[in-house]
């Protein structure tokens, strides 16, 4: 829109016109339409040559052939190409023979972080804190075994995986089908007792009876667990889904039933060994 002045006079209007000022129809300067042509030219090419159109399995593939996708692949490739001689060794190498090896070590920890980062941390957190029902691989607190062989086994194979025959595996009872609640919260109580809880004294004595008929086949006699089994260690402070009594009482009752996948068949042996060797030195890690 422009207010009338002479110069003005030599261009139509669209007819509009508000408090006095007037609505010119002006023709576009020639390079803007000049460029706006050019662009859906542009625009059509770009459609021919390049994929564009979503199809029901796909897209259209362009004249080009060009794949963003192709691309990536080419990427990955030249970098596998690049460690193909580290992968051969550390395929090669003993599991305890990497940290002896600096620059062996540092490509395996370096590429296993990548590894847990894409695959483990949904479960086990960012920082492999773990959750309620996820282990914490930062303490030393081990169902399965913390050396790098035990880890290795754990990753490669799983935990109650059907479909693996060498995965860990152990079942703990439901003890609500043949105890009596009064029995459970006894036991529970002496379970407490035994991480240095707060419990109910009168219930323990009770209690110990029930945990030495019922579960020190698992747990020990002392309730130091037993790693061959998977039976956690129940005199420390660490619970994998908590050691208050509602939630020892649901773990008693109903028992539990973790499933973690086994890798081998996911991951590539050199990836295992990686994140293996991630896993085992960030803090429990035992020798």
């Amino acid at each position: 829109m422009s207010r009338k002045n002479l110069n003005d006079e030599d261009y139509p209007t669209t007819g509009h016109e508000w408090d006095g000022i007037r609505e010119y129809d002006k023709p576009m300067p020639r390079w803007w339409v000049i460029t706006f042509y050019l662009t859906i030219l542009w625009g059509v090419g770009y459609l021919i040559a390049y994929p564009a159109w979503p199809l029901i399995n796909g897209a259209t593939p362009g004249l080009l052939g060009y794949a963003s996708r192709t691309e990536v692949a080419l990427d990955i490739a030249k970098v596998k190409a690049a460690n193909a001689a580290l992968d051969r060794k550390l395929v090669e190498v003993s599991l305890d023979q990497i940290e002896t090896d600096a620059a062996l070590n540092h490509y395996a920890v370096s590429g296993g972080a990548a590894v847990f980062r894409t695959n483990c941390l949904q479960c086990h957190g960012a920082g492999a804190q773990g959750s309620v029902g996820y282990p914490n691989l930062l303490d030393d607190d081990w169902l399965w075994g913390g050396d790098i062989n035990a880890i290795y086994q754990t990753i490669s194979h799983g935990i109650r995986v059907n479909t693996d025959d060498d995965t860990r595996y152990s079942e703990m009872p439901k003890f609500g089908e043949f105890l009596e609640e009064s029995e459970i919260a006894q036991a529970v109580q002496y379970v407490r007792k035994l991480s240095g809880a707060t419990h109910n004294e009168g219930l323990v004595v009770a209690g110990a009876e029930i945990f030495a008929d019922n579960c020190a086949s698992c747990h020990a006699d002392n309730g130091t667990g037993d790693r061959d089994q998977g039976a956690p260690d129940l005199t420390d402070a660490i619970w994998l889904f908590g050691g208050d009594a509602d939630s020892l009482t649901a773990t008693v009752t109903n028992s539990r039933f973790g499933v973690m996948p086994n890798w081998n068949n996911r991951l590539t042996e050199a990836q295992i060994r990686q994140v293996t060797a991630y896993v085992h030195q960030l803090g429990g890690g035992e020798n």
